[in-house]
């Protein structure tokens, strides 16, 4: 299966994280498929960068994002619009 999750970059008291869409059974900074946005949780403004357009793919092709990934796409609002497409 197909999950949308964090990858940790960045260095020792400093984080910073990938979306990636990556394989269920890889390790979290092991091999992905393919980057979707970028979060920096220690910075002020601009924390959460995504690819509307990759996110919204990757979860038509039945990708599942982890609880924190899902709360990043619902503040950007595309699970919103991921569901209202769903419904037609």
């Amino acid at each position: 299966m197909v999950k949308i999750r964090l990858q940790r970059t960045g260095a020792k008291n400093n984080p910073h994280y990938r979306v990636v869409a990556a394989d269920s059974r890889s390790p979290r900074d092991g091999k992905f498929i393919d980057i979707l946005g970028h979060y920096h949780p220690a910075e002020v403004k601009e924390q959460t960068t995504l690819d509307k357009a990759k996110v919204l793919d990757w979860l038509r092709k039945g990708a599942q994002p982890t609880g924190t990934v899902l709360n990043l796409i619902k503040n950007e609002g595309i699970w919103a619009e991921y569901k209202q497409a769903a419904k037609k």
